[in-house]
């Protein structure tokens, strides 16, 4: 039987849509709604971390038996029913290294810092990368 360790991903936002709502998905529900100002909008992801390196929880979603990743739910989505996107961001999970994970069983918090914004200038959507991969904070 393998056993698990609570670890955090911090996603952040480098550059949110001034006044749109963001929030988690937990399974299919709303969490931690926020609305974005002018600043950077971070949200910390409680996820379990198994001996063999999946990451599990009630944030984590699941494509095929390898991706993992979590969402961002933005506009209406968040929990705004006036506003004008319904869109999620797709962060994906399954790709963090090896040697990162081993440093959150530690304690160390994981961060990857999104681009808020599509070329368009609204919420970026669909699947969102890091700008330069996920670091210990």
């Amino acid at each position: 039987m393998s056993s698990e360790t609570l670890i955090t991903l911090r996603l952040t936002i480098a550059d949110p849509v001034p006044g749109v709502h963001y929030s988690l998905q937990q399974k299919e529900a709303v969490f931690d709604s926020r609305v974005a100002a002018d600043a950077p909008l971070s949200f910390d992801v409680p996820v379990r971390l198994t001996d063999d390196g999946r990451v599990l929880g009630d944030f984590v979603r699941r494509e095929g038996p390898v991706r993992r990743f979590v969402y961002i739910r933005i506009g209406s989505m968040a929990g705004d029913p006036s506003a004008g996107w319904q869109r999620r961001a797709k962060i994906d999970i399954h790709d963090i290294s090896a040697t990162l994970l081993d440093q959150a069983r530690k304690g160390a918090v994981l961060e990857a810092v999104l681009p808020g914004r599509g070329k368009d200038g609204t919420p970026a959507c669909a699947t969102v990368k890091p700008r330069e991969g996920w670091r210990i904070t």
